[in-house]
């Protein structure tokens, strides 16, 4: 290789870990998902306490700006994912950044409920979505099949990993200026930051291909697990692959975001003012588990690496249903949340690595928009389902068994994709 070749190729490589990094930080913004708990902590206060100007809600609709945001984000990653393909993740991370802005400012304005699902959940889950869509696609085009699992987790990590900063940020900020001048400032924020760091996310130049580093001791299962073949959408989706992987990943989402959003809750007895601990402890899990998984799936398989995650968190879910309630010790509290946020985190590295290396790359943010919806509906029946029998019971028990059991049979399906691709 001649030495303008070296150099090119060099320069190429760092252009891709400044994309990776733009989509890194565009989903430490994006990820102010996870700390809904701390904003509906605030709401159910503002509700107890009354008076000119506060929230007038019932109390089992807490969750569904949340659960719809979870929704919004999802279906509109199917749009934003076409998007993306057709005008490039720059474009499409620039409409997030204007969507999340937009949300958040029209949540600030108002104290109503509807106000709130269109703003928090419509337009600020579409935001998320849009901005979202763009960050892992741009980024997994610049390294090769060996990096797929590490890249995606890097990138994704920033969306779990926003709570560590969030969470204390917006208690500091409600506790000094109140919720709606805190969504206001979060929206102007996110707006610029979002909007300026899309400039970095670009795809690499016409006929670029990475170079392969992968040992050879992984290539028997990466020819198993990657395909060289771009699916459209249509064939996709005639594939049993495909509605396997949906199931397992609305079990896994919709367990770890219900998780997600009760969790200031529950410490909230034991923890007081220091309940957002709790969520950034959880948030450190959530990062760690995404880059972690990352990583695993890479060296032994992403199925098997599903399996492992699939026993641990239905494991946590149990015990969970005998240990864990109001009433907890704060040190169990934290434990717990750090292992159901790293096990949830695992999801959001294995499924992009699962629909590229079962799909291809031509075709994947549409794929993975259509395969994400799985996410948003799993987090939306899960949250709404949670509070409800929160409210019904007054208690999580019943939601820990129910999401226990699910993910016991999320394992055995795990078992039949491993089957399936052992016969491909």
């Amino acid at each position: 290789m001649s030495e303008i070749n070296i150099m090119k190729s060099e320069s190429l490589k760092n252009k891709g870990w400044l994309v990776t990094s733009a989509g890194l930080s565009i989903n430490l913004a994006l990820g102010i998902l996870y700390a809904w708990s701390v904003f509906k902590e605030s709401i159910a206060q503002s509700i107890k306490t009354g008076g000119d100007g506060a929230f007038t809600w019932n109390l089992s609709n807490l969750n569904d700006p949340y659960a719809v945001c979870i929704l919004a984000f999802a279906f509109s990653m199917t749009i934003a994912g076409k998007i993306q393909d057709k005008k490039g993740p720059s474009f499409t991370a620039k409409i997030g950044g204007v969507l999340v802005g937009a949300g958040f400012i029209m949540a600030s304005l108002s104290t109503n409920y509807y106000v709130w699902l269109l703003g928090f959940g419509i337009l600020g889950g579409m935001g998320i979505g849009f901005g979202y869509s763009a960050t892992t696609p741009a980024s997994l085009k610049w390294f090769s099949s060996a990096k797929t699992g590490l890249i995606a987790g890097i990138v994704v990590s920033g969306f779990g990993l926003a709570p560590v900063y969030i969470a204390p940020l917006s208690s500091l900020l409600v506790a000094s200026y109140g919720l709606q001048t805190t969504m206001l400032i979060f929206g102007i924020s996110f707006l610029f930051f979002i909007v300026g760091l899309a400039f970095f996310l670009n795809n690499p130049p016409a006929g670029y291909v990475p170079i392969q580093s992968e040992p050879k001791i992984n290539k028997r299962k990466k020819t198993s697990e990657n395909t060289t073949e771009d699916f459209e959408t249509m064939a996709m989706l005639k594939t049993p692959k495909f509605y396997i992987m949906w199931f397992i990943f609305f079990i896994g989402s919709g367990v770890g975001l219900m998780v997600i959003s009760n969790i200031s809750g529950l410490a909230k007895a034991s923890m007081g003012k220091s309940a957002f601990i709790a969520v950034a402890i959880m948030a450190i899990g959530n990062a760690s588990g995404r880059i972690i998984a990352g990583i695993i799936s890479d060296i032994i398989s992403k199925s098997l690496t599903l399996a492992i995650i699939l026993i641990f968190q239905s494991s946590l879910m149990f015990i969970s249903w005998l240990v864990l309630n109001d009433n907890s010790p704060a040190f169990i509290i934290v434990l717990f949340a750090t292992f159901i946020g790293f096990n949830y985190g695992t999801n959001l590295s294995l499924f992009p690595s699962f629909t590229k290396g079962f799909w291809g790359m031509k075709n994947f943010g549409f794929n993975y928009g259509i395969l994400m919806s799985a996410w948003g509906l799993g987090g939306f029946v899960f949250s709404k389902l949670s509070q409800y029998l929160y409210v019904s019971t007054g208690n999580h028990n019943l939601s820990f068994i129910i999401a226990g059991s699910s993910l016991i049979l999320c394992l055995f399906l795990d078992l039949i994709l491993l089957e399936i691709k052992s016969m491909n």
